[in-house]
């Protein structure tokens, strides 16, 4: 009964939501460390007209080497679980900057009890600084460069969590009725 309700309460949300301008993107986000491993996963960001005149987004996003360089590779397997929020400047154009502010954790499985003496965890915060191609139907295409701020040298920190990186998240608006 409780699955039911649920699915029911999803079904409500995904009719009613257009209603009101409400955006909630969902789609891939494929990452690349600079000189290190591509990483790649799933986002959803949603926004509301009365955040910030639909400038301001919220979402989650997670994204793993394990759908990425070690997906049919000896890399090691790493996994990032973000909190992040987007501020967009020009809401009415068709390419819109914007700036990202992530926060999270990052894990590492080395794969081997050779390395547990090893840090294998850390936090995340990262800012993010890009473009939006935003068309006026319901596809979104970010892309951007951020900078790990919590890094490691695998003494202090993981050595695999690199400060720079560039993303490219691909998302559709499923609360937009295509015509």
């Amino acid at each position: 009964m409780h699955t039911i309700k649920w699915y029911f309460t999803v079904a409500a949300l995904l009719l009613v939501a257009p209603l009101f301008g409400q955006r909630l993107d969902v789609g891939i986000r494929l990452q690349k460390s600079i000189n290190l491993y591509t990483e790649n996963g799933l986002t959803v960001q949603y926004s509301h007209p009365k955040l910030v005149s639909q400038r301001l987004s919220v979402g989650v996003s997670y994204v793993t080497s394990r759908l990425g360089t070690a997906l049919n590779y000896n890399a090691i397997k790493q996994d990032n679980f973000l909190v992040s929020a987007s501020y967009y400047f020009q809401p009415g154009w068709l390419i819109q900057p914007f700036v990202r502010a992530n926060v999270g954790y990052f894990k590492a499985n080395y794969g081997s009890d050779l390395f547990n003496d090893l840090p294998a965890s850390s936090l995340l915060a990262s800012p993010e600084l890009g473009l939006c191609y935003c068309p006026n139907f319901p596809l979104r295409i970010n892309g951007s460069v951020g900078y790990n701020a919590i890094t490691g040298n695998g003494l202090t920190g993981p050595g695999t969590l690199y400060p720079v990186f560039v993303q490219t998240s691909i998302t559709w608006n499923v609360f937009k009725k295509t015509k």
